[in-house]
């Protein structure tokens, strides 16, 4: 396999991004680039690859843009498509919209992960959490350095504060005392620095801002905060037992990186009518199968903040198959909803609140029904002469979902070591002090709808439960969206945002 080059591009054949991994000129690979939309459009069917007489185009669509591989045609097109699958993974981790602006802020980003992916035209044997540690760069002694440097500044702001104290209370006793004040010029018979005269000037005319802890009290004597020679042994300890103790050390004061945050964030543009609908699921299913218990939970919140477009009327498309149970607010009309999918308030002269969340509708949805589970997950211990093989499987029930930030949480027995990892779809992490293994996922939707993960570690079969899930989603589960606000008094449409979201309350497989 001879890979030539990576490129994004636009639909009409713009290059982006183009990274060549053998020698070639600019105007043949912007040449080459430019003749792949005419090609990819012949026949009129949709492939994954096309051919010319010298190369090979393997492309993926990625929303209004494609990323395209050109190889030549002895490859490997198996191999080409597994690349191609490598690099469509590398994007998002650094772009959070498929759009030109966003390529092109990151495409330094893109260059050096695609060079991890391939060099010299052959693909490197890595995957994604090694293509972003490689990337990072991360380095041990840097955080060291950099956790000395924040706690020498602390310590030299703390000094600094107290002489100011110092200053100001000596300024107060000659007030009360009748004496002439000094001046600060030259106080002591000397002269004071401008950081110290800066100091002094902001704690006279600001109030002092309250601090979680008061600095202690140092001794008088000479200031060493700022001493170039000042080992910080006691950063360095608490960093290096962080690290022996398997923690990821990723700021620079030491402290545990948090979690991926399992909340969607909020739209950028809203307008003056905005709608939420949230969704949050629990679910507990045993492990050799069978759905103990299924909730969906859900709710459309109204927030209107224009006086002109409060008295309106929110049209509902219901296209629920499960069999959630509705509700609706007690000031909102319960015949005109039942009988028009209508959302409006029972005295049509009131208007909605301003500025405020209104929840509109409420939805409950409660099963044991086997096949409304989203995301099935499967562990499969089986006993070895060296400890336990583990086998773990999803699969999306719900082609219509797409499932973001997935990650399933593995209890491990303690005192046992690491697992030796074998085939894996996505990524894992273990954590070795909360005695877990983390397998990620950045998408689970129809094309990837089904995944598995092999590992061995010694321990028996109960110590692998429960499994716990959690993941974010676009999508309702349920399938109840707004779909039209008109006003109370005529059928023109208003302008209104949505967003939704469905995510994790509690998904273990016990």
């Amino acid at each position: 396999m001879v890979l030539l080059a990576a490129a994004v591009c636009t639909k009409s054949g713009k290059p982006l991004l183009s990274r060549q991994f053998v020698e070639m000129t600019r105007t043949r690979i912007e040449c080459l680039l430019a003749a792949f939309p005419k090609l990819m459009g012949t026949g009129g069917k949709q492939h994954t690859f096309v051919e010319t007489e010298s190369v090979r185009y393997v492309y993926q669509p990625l929303d209004r843009l494609y990323m395209v591989l050109l190889t030549t045609k002895n490859s490997n097109i198996l191999e080409d498509l597994e690349t191609l699958r490598l690099f469509s993974r590398v994007i998002p981790e650094y772009c959070r919209s498929m759009d030109e602006g966003e390529i092109s802020d990151h495409c330094f980003e893109l260059l050096f992960a695609f060079d991890e992916v391939v060099a010299l035209g052959y693909r490197e044997n890595v995957n994604l959490t090694q293509i972003r540690t490689f990337t990072e760069m991360d380095s041990h002694e840097e955080r060291v350095f950099r956790a000395v440097r924040e706690t020498q500044e602390r310590e030299a702001k703390a000094e600094m504060e107290r002489k100011s104290k110092e200053l100001q209370r000596a300024r107060r006793d000659a007030e009360r005392s009748g004496r002439k004040v000094p001046t600060y010029g030259g106080y002591g018979g000397g002269s004071i620095s401008s950081a110290s005269s800066a100091a002094i000037i902001k704690d006279t005319y600001e109030p002092e801002k309250p601090r979680v802890a008061p600095a202690p009290a140092r001794p008088s004597g000479p200031n060493k905060a700022l001493k170039l020679g000042s080992k910080g042994k006691e950063v360095d300890n608490f960093v290096d037992k962080l690290k022996s103790e398997g923690e990821t050390v990723s700021a620079v004061t030491g402290r545990k990186q948090s979690d991926a945050s399992k909340a969607l964030p909020p739209p950028i543009n809203t307008e003056s009518v905005h709608l939420k609908v949230e969704e949050k699921i629990t679910m507990s299913c045993g492990r050799d199968g069978g759905l103990q218990n299924l909730e969906v939970l859900g709710i459309i919140t109204l927030r209107v903040s224009d006086d002109q477009n409060s008295r309106i009327r929110l049209h509902i498309a219901n296209n629920d198959k499960k069999g959630a149970q509705l509700q609706t607010h007690p000031n909102v009309d319960k015949k005109l909803f039942s009988s028009e999918s209508l959302i409006g308030l029972k005295n049509s002269e009131k208007s909605f609140p301003l500025n405020n969340d209104v929840g509109v509708l409420k939805w409950r949805l409660q099963t044991t029904d086997e096949s409304l589970i989203p995301l099935t997950i499967n562990c499969w211990p089986s006993d070895s002469s060296t400890g336990c093989d583990v086998n773990i499987e999803y699969e999306l029930q719900d082609d219509s979902l797409e499932l973001k930030d997935v990650v399933i949480t593995i209890p491990l027995p303690s005192g046992v070591g690491a697992p030796v990892i074998g085939d894996v779809d996505g990524d894992y992490r273990h954590d070795s002090r909360r005695n877990i293994l983390e397998w990620s996922l950045p998408v689970i939707d129809s094309s990837n709808r089904s995944g598995s993960m092999e590992f061995s570690i010694a321990g028996q079969a109960n110590d692998f439960f429960p499994v716990n899930v959690s993941f974010v989603s676009t999508n309702s589960f349920c399938d109840l969206q707004v779909v039209k606000v008109t006003p109370v008094e005529g059928d023109s449409a208003v302008r209104f945002s949505t967003e939704t979201s469905f995510v994790v309350d509690k998904y273990e497989i016990l």
